[in-house]
C-alpha cells in the first residue's frame, strides 16, 4: 500500500486535520493507496506556497528553466517502474502506464524547448516618438485539475507548459489516481525546480466541490486548466467565470471514425480497434462512432468482429489479458445500462457486452439510431457503435450530429477527398488514415462544442499561460490637448 501525503512548499505533509481516504484496486478490492484528504486550509496553503515561489521562478533565466524541466523529464522516465506499480489504482494495463510515462516525459521536453519561444511584437504607434510593444509575461499561480484515465500524461500536461511560461502550479490530484499524481509532483521536486514551484493537493471525493471552488476563488490563482468530463467541466468553467479566471477546458468526446467506400478496410479495422478499445475505451479521444459507407459496411463489421475476438479483457495481472479493467464497478454498471438500452430499442449486439465486476468485454453494436442513448452519450468504455450512410455527405452529417467535437478520423485511399472532408468535420483534431487516439507533445490539442475550448501543446499553450501586456516607451516630447 502506498501512503500519499500532500506536497506543499516542497514538503510532504498530512492533511491539517489528519484525515485520509483510501483508493482500492477495482478488480481485487485491495487498498492501493492511503491518501491525505486536504482541508480548505491546506488548499490555501498550497496556493500561498506557489505564490511565494512565483517571483523567483518567473525571474529565472529561460535556459535555467529549460535545464530543470529537462532534468524532470529524465527523472520521470527513469522512475517509470514506480508509476507502473501504482496502476492498480485504476485497474489499467502496465503498457498503458508505460506509454503514459513516455509521452509525459516528451511533454516536459517540449515544454523545456518552449522557454525561449515566448515572444512578443513591436506594434506601430500613431503617436510621434512612441515605441509600442506587446509582451507576454507569466501570469502567476496556475491551477491544474487532472483526471485519472491517462494519469501521468494529463497531470503532466496540466503542469509542463505553465512552468515553461514562468508560472508556478497547484495540481489538484484525481481522487481515483492520487498516488500517481503525487508522484509526478515529487519527481518535479526532486528534479530541483524549487520549493513551492509545484504543489499537489489530494482530497476525499466528497470534499471535491468545496476544494475546487476554494482554489479557483483564491485571488492568487490567475489561470485554471481542467481535463475531465463535460459535466464537471461546465462547473469548473462557471466557477472560473464567476471569479474572472481564464480557463482552458479539455472535456469529453464521442469521436467519429469515417470509413469511406474506397477505404483500406484492413488498415481501418486495426485503427478502429485500437481507438475504441485501448485502455478500455477510457480515453477522451476514443473511437465511439464507426460511421461507415453502406457499400463496405458489412465487410468492415465482419473484419472488425474478428479482430475484437482477439481482445480479451481481464485482470491486468493475468498474462492472457489484452485489455484491463474499468476504473470501478460503477462504470461497468453505467456502460452496461447504455448497451442494454440500445439493444432494447432494436440495436444488434454484434459481439461483447459481458460484464463481470469492473471487467467489461469489448463491445460492438450495429443498427444504432438516434432514439438510443448510445447515439449521443459518451460511453467512456470499450463500446463502439456502427452507423451506416450512403456517400460522403451522409457520413459527414452523421459525424457532425453530436454535441462533442474533440477527435475524428477518416479512412480513404483518396487523400485529397479525405482532406476536403476533414476540413468540414466539426472537431478540434482530425486524422486521415490514422486512429482517433493520437497525441504528441508539440501538437495543438483541443476541442470544439461540448469538448471544451483552448488548446494544450507546444506553442498553442503559450497564449493560455501568459498574460499579454501593452508596454510603450515615449522617446522625445509628446503633445497633449490640455
Amino acid at each position: 500500500m502506498l501512503d500519499v501525503p500532500l506536497l506543499i512548499g516542497g514538503q510532504s505533509c498530512p492533511a491539517r486535520d489528519g484525515r485520509t481516504f483510501e483508493r482500492c484496486n477495482p478488480v481485487t478490492g485491495e487498498v492501493v493507496s492511503r491518501v491525505a484528504a486536504a482541508t480548505l486550509e491546506d488548499a490555501d496553503a498550497a496556493v500561498a506556497a506557489a505564490q511565494a515561489a512565483f517571483p523567483g521562478w518567473a525571474a529565472m533565466l529561460p535556459g535555467e528553466r529549460r535545464a530543470r524541466l529537462l532534468e524532470a523529464a529524465a527523472q520521470l522516465q527513469a522512475r517509470s517502474g514506480e508509476f507502473i506499480a501504482a496502476a492498480g489504482e485504476t485497474g489499467a494495463m502496465a503498457n498503458w502506464y508505460g506509454f503514459n510515462v513516455q509521452l509525459a516525459a516528451d511533454m516536459l521536453r517540449e515544454a523545456a524547448s518552449m522557454t525561449t519561444q515566448i515572444t512578443g511584437d513591436v506594434i506601430p504607434s500613431n503617436v510621434p516618438g512612441n515605441f509600442a510593444m506587446a509582451l507576454r509575461q507569466p501570469c502567476g499561480v496556475v491551477l491544474g485539475i487532472a483526471p485519472w484515465n491517462a494519469p501521468v500524461i494529463l497531470a503532466t500536461r496540466a503542469i509542463a507548459m505553465p512552468l515553461a511560461c514562468g508560472n508556478t502550479v497547484v495540481l489538484k490530484a484525481s481522487e481515483l489516481s492520487p498516488a500517481v499524481h503525487r508522484l509526478i509532483g515529487q519527481v518535479l521536486q526532486d528534479a530541483g525546480l524549487g520549493d513551492g514551484v509545484v504543489n499537489v493537493i489530494s482530497n476525499a471525493p466528497a470534499d471535491a466541490p468545496a476544494i475546487v471552488e476554494r482554489l479557483i476563488a483564491n485571488p492568487a490563482v490567475r489561470r485554471v486548466n481542467f481535463t475531465g468530463s463535460t459535466h464537471v467541466g461546465r462547473i469548473v468553467g462557471e466557477l472560473s467565470a464567476r471569479y474572472l479566471k481564464p480557463a482552458l477546458l479539455e472535456l469529453g468526446g464521442k469521436a467519429p471514425f469515417l470509413v469511406l467506400d474506397d477505404a483500406d478496410l484492413d488498415a481501418a479495422v486495426e485503427a478502429a480497434a485500437f481507438g475504441a478499445y485501448f485502455n478500455q475505451g477510457q480515453i477522451c479521444l476514443s473511437t465511439e462512432r464507426l460511421i461507415v459507407d453502406h457499400k463496405v459496411a458489412d465487410a468492415f463489421v465482419a473484419k472488425l468482429t474478428a479482430k475484437i475476438e482477439t481482445l480479451r479483457a481481464g485482470n491486468p495481472d493475468d498474462s492472457e489479458s489484452v485489455l484491463g479493467s474499468l476504473v470501478d464497478v460503477g462504470a461497468g454498471t453505467r456502460i452496461k445500462g447504455l448497451i442494454d438500452d440500445a439493444v432494447a430499442l432494436g440495436a444488434t449486439l454484434v459481439i461483447g457486452g459481458q460484464l463481470q465486476g469492473s471487467i467489461l468485454q469489448p463491445t460492438l453494436l450495429d443498427g444504432v439510431t438516434d432514439a438510443m442513448r448510445l447515439y449521443r452519450e459518451e460511453s467512456f468504455g470499450p463500446v463502439a457503435v456502427v452507423l451506416r450512410g450512403d456517400g460522403d455527405e451522409a457520413l459527414l452529417r452523421l459525424a457532425n450530429d453530436s454535441d462533442f467535437g474533440l477527435s475524428a478520423a477518416i479512412f480513404s485511399r483518396d487523400t485529397s477527398r479525405a482532406l476536403a472532408l476533414a476540413q468540414r468535420v466539426e472537431s478540434g483534431i482530425c486524422h486521415i488514415n490514422g486512429p482517433t487516439v493520437h497525441d504528441e507533445a508539440q501538437m495543438p490539442f483541443g476541442g470544439l462544442k461540448s469538448s471544451g475550448y483552448g488548446s494544450f501543446g507546444g506553442k498553442a499553450s503559450i497564449e493560455q499561460f501568459t498574460q499579454l501586456r501593452w508596454v510603450t516607451l515615449q522617446n522625445g516630447p509628446r503633445h497633449y490637448p490640455i
